[in-house]
């Protein structure tokens, strides 16, 4: 099915968007479509500016984090040998 079978496509423009890694987007809108402030950089992920020379910076993402990485945040040293003398008790059945 082409365009005679259609009829006219909508006006299009291409608007550049930049990431910070230096890759260039130009995806097309409608004339009329009001534009966004940011794209998504198909080829890496980060957001993309239409400002080459400032584009946005990349999203901050933590590192994965095992449980115990999240109790030692939480607990001191003297914390965890006090809660295992605790629990070792428990078991023996010395509490």
């Amino acid at each position: 099915m082409g365009e005679a079978e259609r009829g006219e496509s909508a006006p299009r423009l291409r608007i550049s968007f930049w990431c910070s890694n230096g890759h260039e987007t130009q995806p097309s809108f409608a004339s009329d479509a009001q534009t966004p402030d940011t794209w998504d950089c198909p080829r890496c992920g980060f957001p993309a500016g239409q400002d080459r020379d400032n584009p946005p910076d990349p999203p901050r993402t933590e590192p994965y984090k095992t449980h115990l990485a999240y109790v030692r945040e939480r607990r001191s040293d003297a914390d965890g040998e006090a809660i295992l003398a605790e629990a070792l008790a428990k078991l023996r059945g010395e509490i």
